[in-house]
């Protein structure tokens, strides 16, 4: 895929996170808590990088009783591509992997 305009600092931090994660799930809340970006900016940002072919995206069901299924995000292989050829400038704080958060 060939893009045309330079990837947000919030888009190189989100790549950075889900390539981190490798091939792992990731879903919306981890994220936005691991790339300290809020929700509106994320989400839009998820379906743009899904609907470009960066990401595959879908519902997945919850292993606790009484939780709702929920949206989970990983790299494909562009985005993989596109993760490593734009990393993250400089960002005020490191990028934490989801090893690192606890629950």
């Amino acid at each position: 895929m060939t893009r045309k305009r330079a990837l947000s600092p919030h888009v190189r931090t989100v790549l950075a996170v889900l390539l981190d994660a490798r091939d792992a799930w990731s879903h919306g809340y981890e994220l936005a808590r691991l790339a300290d970006i809020k929700s509106g900016t994320l989400y839009p940002l998820l379906i743009r990088l899904a609907a470009q072919g960066y990401l595959e995206a879908e519902w997945q069901q919850p292993t606790e009783g009484g939780r709702p299924p929920r949206h989970v995000y990983r790299l494909t292989a562009s985005g993989v591509e596109l993760a490593r050829a734009h990393p993250p400038a400089q960002p005020a704080m490191p990028v934490r992997s989801a090893r690192e958060v606890t629950p």
